[in-house]
């Protein structure tokens, strides 16, 4: 058995309350691992990209407000 069955598994047999508890605790999981993946992003300058074309869009009016 794998690790992601034994887990499976383990979530299956969860009661209600505990699998609310996990699933908030993997959803803040989830959003941090995001976060980070953002910032080694910017980081590595993948971002500079749309970051000029969204400066440029801005600087020609072709932006609206929010």
């Amino acid at each position: 058995m794998s690790t992601l069955e034994s887990i499976e598994q383990q979530v299956a047999q969860l009661d209600p309350e505990q699998l609310a508890q996990f699933r908030d605790w993997f959803l803040e999981f989830e959003a941090d691992a995001w976060d980070r993946q953002i910032v080694r992003d910017a980081i590595a300058g993948k971002l500079d990209a749309l970051a000029q074309k969204a400066l440029n869009d801005h600087q020609a009016d072709r932006t609206t407000s929010l």
